[in-house]
Parts: C-alpha cells; structure tokens; sequence
C-alpha cells in the first residue's frame, strides 16, 4: 500500500484547507488571464516572483503561501496556445520532485489542461494517478460547479 488517495469533488478549488498546496496549468507568457488561472493570480499574485523564476514549457513555477506551495505548471510557452500530454506530463513530474523534497502530502487542483486549454479528462486524470501512485499523497480534484456549497 503506498498511501496514495484520490477522490474528486463538487465545489470551489480555493475553498480547500490552508494545509493542501495547489496546482494550475500556466504558459510561460504568466499572463494568467483566463479561467481558474485569474483566481490564482488575484489569490495569491506574486507575478514577479514567478516570472524571475523563468521556467519553461514542462516545468514549474512555484510561489509559497504560508504553510503550502502554489504550484503553477508550465504547459505551454503562450497563453493562446495549447498544452501537449508531453508538457504536462514533464510539469506534473517536475511538480512531484518538489513536493517529494519539501515533504507535501496534500494537493487540490481543478481538472488541470481541461478547460480551456482542451485535453481529455480521462486522460489527464489517468497521468496524474500513475505520476503519483507511488507516493504518500492525498489528492482531491475539484471540479467546478458555479454556485456550488462550500465542501
């Protein structure tokens, strides 16, 4: 048993616990000015910080909230652009690394790369397990329902 959860829920991704870092989908342009990626910046900003960092496509950006990690993962090089399973595979991979060394148990994100930017659900959600299936990780998926109480 590796001690790896995940289940998904109705609701609003910033109701989640302080305790649970956080990951998006960002291009490297950071204009974040679009979808769920406009609640992050107005949430936790630091636009700055992020774009010293200077990470390319399958990376990621990572800023610190208190007690968790806000993880931005790098799918593409512009904002009108689309993501490849490749780039997010890279970004998710390099995401782990970090939460491996800086001891992260807990994560909440949307349904990452499938609003707009357009990939499959079922093959995003597949990726993310198998990424994380060794790990001592719980992960909760928020899927977004407008008006939706808080979980």
């Amino acid at each position: 048993m590796s001690g790896f959860t995940y289940k998904e829920v109705n609701g609003d991704l910033f109701s989640v616990k302080a305790d649970y870092s956080m990951c998006h989908c960002v291009a490297a342009d950071l204009r974040m000015g679009k979808g769920i990626a406009i609640k992050f910046r107005t949430k936790f900003g630091q636009l700055l910080t992020l774009q010293r960092q200077n990470v390319q496509p399958g990376g990621v950006a990572i800023l610190k909230d208190k007690e968790r990690f806000v993880y931005n993962l790098v799918t593409k090089q512009t904002s009108w652009g689309k993501p490849t399973y490749q780039l997010l595979h890279s970004s998710l991979s390099a995401m782990r690394q970090h939460m491996i060394a800086h001891n992260v148990q807990k994560l909440a994100m949307p349904r990452i790369g499938c609003g707009l930017d357009g990939l499959s659900w079922n093959k995003v959600k597949e990726m993310v397990c198998e990424i994380f299936q060794s790990d001592a990780i719980e992960l909760v998926v928020y899927n977004y329902v407008p008006g939706a109480a808080k979980q």
